[in-house]
């Protein structure tokens, strides 16, 4: 029998409300993203109606949209005490039932007749610290590992809030969101999930499979 593959719900889908000015290199940012109603076309380089303003480290078809659970959202914003709408993250897709920290690097998503794929995870930067406004919150962020999901649009189309999240294909490799961060910020993984992951049939992004073969020199 087949494994059954998670499922579950476009809570909200989200695009940028206002360009804020920001202490940082470019000085804007786009992190202002808020919920829309009814469908939003998502195109290669992200949602129609969305801007990056940071293009060096946001953006392009590899991160053209990213994705994160609200079970997530909502853990922290119970330890913060505070509310942590959808979009407060800088999350274009706000999810429930699938765990996007947790999804396989490369595993396709379903919602409607849009198909994405899991490319990599998002690293916690400055301005995501000064829009938090919470002492240490990168660093925070970033040992607990619910970092998010970026996703490529692998099949253009509309979604909206309320779709279903199908997940259709998941590798055999098992290399998670949460593992490819691990190894972004300097954590030994087992050197045999890197070597499945750089071995498996789907192709990694090319930065990807950089960084998955310099951790596996370093160890």
């Amino acid at each position: 029998m087949a494994t059954q593959l998670p499922a579950g719900t476009l809570a909200s889908v989200c695009v940028v409300h206002t360009i804020k000015p920001d202490a940082g290199r470019v000085g804007r940012t786009a992190i202002d993203k808020r919920p829309v109603d009814g469908p939003v076309r998502a195109e290669e380089l992200g949602l129609v109606g969305d801007v990056q303003c940071d293009t060096r480290h946001h953006g392009g078809p590899e991160k053209a949209l990213y994705a994160y659970a609200r079970e997530e959202a909502d853990r922290w914003a119970a330890e913060l005490g505070r509310d942590i709408p959808p979009g407060f993250f800088g999350e274009n897709l706000a999810t429930t039932g699938v765990t996007t920290s947790d999804a396989t690097i490369g595993e396709l998503w379903q919602i409607g007749e849009t198909q994405l794929r899991v490319t990599k995870a998002r690293t916690p930067c400055a301005t995501f610290g000064r829009r938090m406004a919470e002492p240490r919150w990168v660093r925070r962020f970033a040992e607990r590992g619910d970092c998010g999901a970026y996703l490529a649009v692998e099949t253009p189309g509309s979604i909206q809030a309320g779709d279903a999240v199908t997940v259709t294909h998941r590798p055999s490799h098992g290399l998670r969101v949460r593992d490819l961060f691990a190894v972004k910020m300097g954590t030994v993984i087992d050197p045999e999930l890197i070597q499945a992951a750089l071995n498996a049939p789907e192709q990694l992004p090319a930065s990807v499979a950089e960084t998955l073969r310099k951790a596996l020199e370093r160890n």
